[in-house]
């Protein structure tokens, strides 16, 4: 797991609703279970900071960041998507782009992992469609310096012109091995995290699974019902990862709460054979 990338998690899961800022000192504390170092966590801070994701501000506690709105509008439509809080109805219409560059391969990359964020498939590689426009895909397109065309279009063949226009932006067949392989990977490590476990035990496999399961931002759009094959495997991996996200959460935010000084002090390991008197993980 790369620092910058737990960071987007951090602050998104956890940070964001607790008014997406830390000292520097709990975001060293809070990756530290993760295996990522002091070091790495600061050098990814700093990266963030000159791509406009957080900004340094003076907390009561020592230097710490905040995330910036730019920051704040991602976090929440990844929310959004990661816990499926947003519309799933589709009208029949696709949100379509015709892009003009960029030359630069490494450019090309860059712009194509965002409109893959953002919802978007490619056609070709001048043209990407989506289910829904997204708000921020002006934006995305404008910082790139890309000139292009965005259309709203229907399929004249209806329904089933629509699946065949999916089928050649997305492989649907490689999305649902993927959530079938997130599921048999996670199972075994969420499964491990029971009453007796610490809650920095928790928050660390809730962290990780919360993680993979941000993967398939970049993978699944999302589609709605209609466009989706029968039997989806999508499905089956939500509520999987429903359950066991809100299973974990509470001993996860204890630990959270704990390292940002607003809850009580961390305790030490449970030895095995031995219950914790205040853990409340309920059972897989």
């Amino acid at each position: 797991m790369q620092a910058r990338s737990a960071l987007f998690d951090l602050y998104g899961d956890y940070l964001r609703p607790r008014g997406g800022r830390a000292p520097v000192a709990a975001l060293v504390r809070l990756l530290t279970p993760l295996g990522i170092a002091a070091p790495a966590v600061r050098t990814a801070v700093s990266r963030m900071v000159r791509q406009g994701w957080l900004e340094p501000l003076r907390l009561a506690s020592g230097p710490g960041y905040s995330i910036t709105p730019k920051a704040a509008r991602r976090l929440d439509e990844a929310a959004g998507r990661i816990y499926r809080t947003g519309r799933t109805s589709w009208d029949g219409r696709f949100d379509l782009l015709v892009l003009d560059g960029p030359g630069n391969r490494r450019e090309r990359q860059r712009l194509g992992a965002n409109l893959s964020f953002l919802g978007y498939g490619m056609l070709d590689e001048r043209t990407w469609v989506a289910t829904r426009p997204s708000d921020d895909v002006d934006d995305v397109l404008a910082e790139s310096g890309v000139r292009f065309e965005r259309f709203t279009a229907t399929h004249a063949a209806g329904t089933p012109g629509a699946v065949g226009v999916v089928r050649r932006a997305w492989n649907l067949a490689e999305i649902g091995e993927a959530y079938e392989g997130f599921v048999e990977e996670q199972r075994p490590l969420v499964a491990a995290v029971t009453a007796r476990s610490t809650d920095e035990d928790a928050y660390a496999v809730r962290f990780r699974l919360v993680h993979a399961w941000r993967t398939f931002l970049f993978r699944d759009p999302q589609l709605p019902p209609a466009l989706l094959p029968q039997r989806w495997p999508g499905t089956g991996a939500a509520t999987f990862f429903d359950r066991h996200a809100a299973r974990l959460r509470p001993a996860a935010d204890r630990f959270v709460d704990a390292c940002l000084g607003n809850g009580p002090t961390i305790s030490p390991r449970v030895p095995a054979g031995r219950r914790a008197p205040d853990r409340r993980i309920r059972q897989p």
